[in-house]
């Protein structure tokens, strides 16, 4: 959990950095320390990673949308054919 207090956006640095306080588990922090792993480089490359994450997810269905929107004529005049013939391996199927 990440808590950005509000008085810290008053006192942003230079380079556009904030203090963030975060909840680690004590025993993989002290790991961590022992690797020589960074903790604020890791938490803010893993929040870069699911916010990009999230911008494809959500860049993924609006083009899924717009798709579908732009086709819509095509999709309904095949399911009205599908609906009206059927599908060519309709007589093949034994279920």
């Amino acid at each position: 959990m990440v808590r950005v207090p509000k008085a810290a956006l008053a006192g942003r640095t230079r380079r556009g950095i904030l203090k963030a306080e975060l909840k680690i588990d004590a025993g993989l922090l002290a790991e961590a320390e022992a690797a020589g792993v960074e903790p604020a480089d890791v938490a803010e490359a893993a929040i870069r990673a699911a916010v990009l994450a999230k911008h494809a997810e959500a860049s993924g269905e609006e083009r899924a949308r717009r798709w579908a929107e732009a086709n819509a004529e095509a999709i309904a005049a095949h399911t009205a054919r599908v609906r009206e013939h059927g599908v060519f391996s309709d007589d093949l199927r034994t279920w």
